[in-house]
């Protein structure tokens, strides 16, 4: 295990010689965000370490800035927005660098009597991974997040009310070690900093927006990944508001390339097999065939847990990277997925996700997608050799509103998560698209104010 992690030995002896005072307890909201407390490290060893601890459960049932509102079956005014349990999960115990003397873990969300908190991100997650599980499964994940950095602070950039923001970088630096030296700094300091929080840093790229980056990290377990990939985002925002600068993982800053997180997901058998790899064509194995075959057939279904915002849907343009077209193909960047890697890192690709996704919700969609290939034996259709963009294929939904109505109506959705959590997520975006069909845009402002 990374050196970054910490058992509750060790944490009693940091906590006793004085290098340690703050626990981090978070959790992952429906935005995949951080939401916790901090607690003092003493508290947290005499006695949220065997008991949890409470917080409110509106945290899954507001909108982006934190308001309440109406819809959720779970947490209402009606319903007294009690409590949840915060239960930590002490695999996930880790060192932060980037805040003195703090250390930090995800925690589990139950009710007072123990049963899941079923529209919690991590929940759901788990139990997708448990559906694995009993077929003798588990998954592994990366995922690659895009990001644009700006010389301006977070606050600057509030006040100025996100116009004229100055990019890190004033042109493609796409692969550029010229580009990307420009702010090695902030860069560096990121990933020595999730070093030191127990992540396995690959590398770092620049990207094809005005100062857009991106920083890898090695593949692992489902869980681990998802809950590293939230670690790290927030961890990013931090450490870049603390040397004056603003990162943005937004699926479409602006009119130029988004923000891509490509996941990347294989199976093993529990005793580390890979099980994807086989004779067949492009090296799959039968199961693997089944499993990328299953990923086409609901993927227009679940698009709502790959992009799940109105924003995310502005990456889809021809042409752009970012995937338009349901198809498969080797190799091939102008698919939804792609087949990458051979034998023991043979792997599939879902390029639908942005740098707004949440990783427990795709990674969950990832996972019951395949599994209906593999339960209903679904035949794979032959790769696209070419231009995807071109090849008149069924295309992921174009907005918000025609996901969710594709999730509504999804029987493998239902069947799969349940009747409440589907609820509680179709709520969610009809939210979203609620709050946004009342917003005045600056679009509208500069279109209508003087010419229409």
């Amino acid at each position: 295990m990374s050196t970054g992690f910490l058992s509750v030995a060790e944490l009693r002896e940091e906590v006793a010689a004085g290098r340690v005072d703050t626990v981090l307890l978070a959790v992952a909201d429906m935005q995949g965000r951080l939401q916790g407390k901090r607690l003092s490290a003493r508290f947290f060893l005499d006695e949220v370490l065997a008991h949890g601890s409470e917080g409110c459960n509106y945290l899954l049932a507001v909108d982006v800035d934190m308001n309440t509102v109406d819809g959720y079956a779970m947490s209402s005014w009606e319903r007294g927005y009690g409590d949840f349990v915060m239960k930590p999960d002490l695999a996930t115990l880790r060192r932060v660098p980037w805040q003195d003397g703090t250390v930090m873990l995800m925690a589990d969300l139950t009710w007072e009597d123990g049963s899941d908190v079923i529209a919690s991100p991590r929940q759901v997650l788990r139990g997708q991974l448990a559906r694995l599980a009993e077929r003798g499964l588990v998954a592994y994940v990366g995922t690659e997040l895009e990001f644009v950095v700006y010389d301006d602070s977070y606050e600057d950039a509030w006040k100025r009310a996100y116009r004229d923001l100055n990019p890190a970088n004033l042109y493609n630096v796409d692969y550029s070690l010229l580009g990307t030296a420009r702010i090695e700094p902030l860069l560096r300091r990121i990933r020595r900093d999730m070093e030191g929080a127990g992540l396995y840093v690959e590398s770092a790229k620049g990207e094809c927006n005005l100062g857009q980056h991106e920083i890898a990290f090695r593949y692992d377990e489902a869980l681990r990944t998802c809950d590293n990939h939230s670690i790290y985002k927030n961890g990013a925002k931090e450490i870049a508001a603390q040397e004056g600068r603003s990162i943005t993982f937004m699926a479409k800053p602006n009119q130029r390339e988004g923000n891509s997180c490509h996941i990347h997901i294989s199976l093993r058998t529990a005793d580390g097999t890979p099980v994807m790899a086989g004779d067949g064509p492009h090296g799959l194995s039968e199961l693997g065939s089944r499993f990328i075959a299953g990923q086409l057939a609901a993927m227009r279904e679940l698009t709502l847990l790959y992009a799940p915002n109105i924003n995310s849907y502005k990456r889809y343009v021809p042409g752009s990277f970012a995937p338009t077209a349901v198809k498969w193909g080797v190799d091939n960047r102008t698919c939804s997925l792609r087949l990458v890697g051979h034998g023991h890192s043979l792997r599939i690709e879902n390029r639908v996700p942005g740098g707004d996704v949440n990783p427990y919700l795709a990674v969950s969609a990832l996972i019951a997608a395949g599994l209906h290939g593999i339960d209903a034996g679904l035949p794979l259709e032959e790769a696209c050799p070419g231009n995807a963009y071109t090849s008149g294929a069924e295309t992921v939904p174009h907005t918000l509103r025609d996901a969710l109505g594709l999730w509504e109506g999804s029987k493998l959705a239902r069947e799969t998560f349940g009747e409440d959590m589907v609820a509680h997520y179709a709520n969610n975006a009809r939210v979203e698209l609620t709050a946004f069909e009342a917003a005045v845009t600056d679009w509208e402002m500069f279109r209508g104010f003087e010419r229409l």
